[in-house]
């Protein structure tokens, strides 16, 4: 049987002639020069990990679709993470089989052959002169270190645990098995992320250098980017030649916010002009072509030197972050870095007068969350918010283990209308966030090569300009 092809409304159409002329005259071009991905040795034991907790099941992990952004237009590809965790790669419409021997079959659409069909040169969404080269099987095998199929073969009638919301053919065709199995495996491949391997601690590591160097790339920009009438924007986009050039892309769409776009938590409209006399907050992290992710957030400002009131605030933002970073050890618990945090936010503010009460009251009320709303960090890796779907009583409620890679980012967000600020504060948006390894002394600040007290921002504007 042969698939549709996908053609555009305003393709031309393919004469008999043409179509047995386009089946010849073609060279070999198999390769015989691939060698296997360097994740493969770490992919098989993540999988052999997988397979040990469901023994005797099987398992279907999809790597997800082609997702239309506008009319025929799709988004670039990538896959699921979970899918990436146990392959090291993947394409649209793959999907893996740990089968209940604990044996993975990876299921793929190989590359199209020259001598039968029109798919490589006409379908626009699978076709090897539309989008590129796919290996064939035998080539996958020796790229992914595991047995290939075409995924006209994927067997979906079986009983098996199924992540599903990833690929909608996968979810229509396999059968649900009992409740809440599904949601069980979908939950420990989010668990089985919590800790990071070797592999992965040196790609993260990879992501932030390259992170770190976009944010020189950044202020190296200012005198450009304040002449734009879309300053925002124009750094936006310097951030994301960097990404471009070292990795995929930006690991989340980078949040470019300067005076009072800063208040937004996820400012990612970045159409702005850039003033002097405001501070700039730029969240922003490079994606690995492993597709691992840096999350690194520096606040600064545009003048290159910090007024008394911008001063002032971050300073308590950078004690709160230190006062964080201090909890940081296997065994503390996941929460202790945010409540830190959050104890030297009350202290400030109750010490200039915005709010009343002890310390202990304020973080029982809660209204300290009037000028720091969100929470002050969160695991990170293949996704910026990783491990998102694993029990709260190994995560939000867990304690830390050596191994996890996080996030510590407390802030402070004073709202433009905010009345009960004094005038001098309102409109000013400061977070301070790096990334962290937890080791067995404490913690390991990955994103070192950024500066992070005031003073030390502003000189390192000052060299870089």
């Amino acid at each position: 049987m042969t698939e549709p092809l996908n053609i555009g409304s305003h393709d031309l159409p393919v004469t008999g002639e043409l179509a047995a002329f386009m089946r010849t005259g073609w060279a070999d071009t198999r390769r015989t020069d691939v060698t296997a991905l360097p994740v493969a040795p770490w992919a098989a034991k993540r999988r052999a990990a997988l397979a040990s907790r469901f023994p005797g099941e099987r398992l279907v992990i999809p790597a997800g679709t082609l997702k239309v952004r506008s009319n025929d237009a799709d988004f670039r590809f990538r896959p699921h993470s979970a899918y990436a965790y146990l392959t090291g790669a993947g394409e649209p419409d793959d999907v893996l089989v740990v089968e209940p021997s604990g044996e993975s079959v990876l299921y793929l659409r190989p590359r199209s052959p020259r001598g039968e069909g029109q798919e490589f040169y006409r379908d626009r969404r699978y076709g090897e002169f539309w989008a590129g080269r796919r290996p064939d099987l035998a080539e996958a095998a020796e790229l992914y270190q595991v047995e290939c199929a075409h995924i006209r073969d994927l067997d979906l009638d079986r009983p098996a645990r199924v992540l599903r919301g990833v690929d909608p053919s996968v979810d229509a065709r396999a059968p649900r098995g009992a409740d809440g199995a599904d949601a069980e495996l979908e939950t420990f491949l989010s668990e089985l992320r919590l800790i990071k391997d070797e592999w992965e601690l040196g790609e993260l590591q990879h992501a932030v250098d390259a992170t770190a160097r976009g944010f020189e790339d950044v202020v190296r920009a200012l005198p450009q980017a304040l002449a734009h009438p879309r300053g925002e924007r124009y750094l936006e986009g310097v951030f994301g030649l960097r990404a471009r050039l070292e990795g995929n892309a930006t690991g989340y769409e980078s949040i470019v916010a300067s005076g009072a776009h800063a208040c937004v938590l996820h400012w990612i409209r970045n159409d702005g002009r850039l003033d002097r006399n405001d501070l700039l907050l730029l969240d922003a992290g490079v994606e690995t072509d492993t597709l691992y992710t840096a999350d690194v957030t520096r606040t600064f400002p545009l003048s290159g030197r910090f007024t008394p009131a911008q001063r002032q605030a971050y300073e308590l933002v950078y004690e709160a972050q230190n006062a964080a970073i201090a909890t940081l050890r296997p065994g503390a618990r996941f929460r202790d870095f945010h409540l830190a945090a959050m104890r030297v936010i009350c202290d400030g503010l109750r010490d200039w007068g915005l709010l009343k009460g002890s310390t202990d009251e304020l973080m029982e009320t809660g209204l300290y969350r009037r000028y720091t709303l969100c929470s002050s960090g969160h695991m990170l890796g293949l996704d910026v918010h990783d491990c998102a779907r694993a029990r709260g009583e190994v995560y939000l409620d867990g304690v830390l283990e050596e191994g996890q890679v996080l996030t510590v980012e407390p802030g402070l967000y004073f709202q433009p209308d905010d009345l009960t600020l004094p005038e001098e504060l309102r409109g000013m948006g400061i977070r301070i966030e790096d990334d962290l390894t937890v080791t067995a002394g404490g913690a390991v600040l990955m994103s070192a090569a950024l500066p992070r007290r005031a003073d030390e921002i502003e000189s390192w504007m000052s060299g870089l300009a």
